[in-house]
């Protein structure tokens, strides 16, 4: 098993790892729309999509994954009324890709996110 951490103070202060890898599969944990070099967050819902997603690319990529090797992904969204401005940014993301999916609409741990998404990724 590998850990992997963004070095997020989050995944030290609540102890989780950013993404395990076991065998074939990478977990990599709900992220949010932080830039976390900077910390910084924009306050769009795509923009923080986007964001979150460059986290799971790179993640991926350090656990010797590609975004191809995503199989399902579970959308954490705020509020119903965002989704139809956080579409275009999954499809960016997703659309050739197509992995399994759930949205959900449920409140997250700061006022500023918006959005958090998590990944599994297998390579079979």
């Amino acid at each position: 098993m590998k850990q992997i951490s963004t070095g997020s103070p989050f995944e030290a202060t609540m102890g989780y790892s950013r993404a395990i890898v076991k065998g074939g599969w990478c977990f990599v944990s709900g992220v949010t729309g932080y830039d976390y070099a900077t910390m910084q967050m924009p306050d769009g819902i795509a923009e923080q999509a986007r964001n979150c997603f460059a986290t799971i690319a790179a993640v991926l990529a350090e656990a010797g994954f590609e975004m191809s090797d995503i199989v399902r992904v579970q959308y954490t969204v705020v509020s119903a009324d965002m989704v139809e401005a956080l579409v275009p940014a999954l499809g960016e993301a997703l659309g050739k890709i197509r992995p399994a999916a759930t949205m959900v609409i449920a409140g997250l741990i700061r006022p500023e996110m918006k959005v958090e998404i998590e990944v599994t990724a297998f390579k079979g």
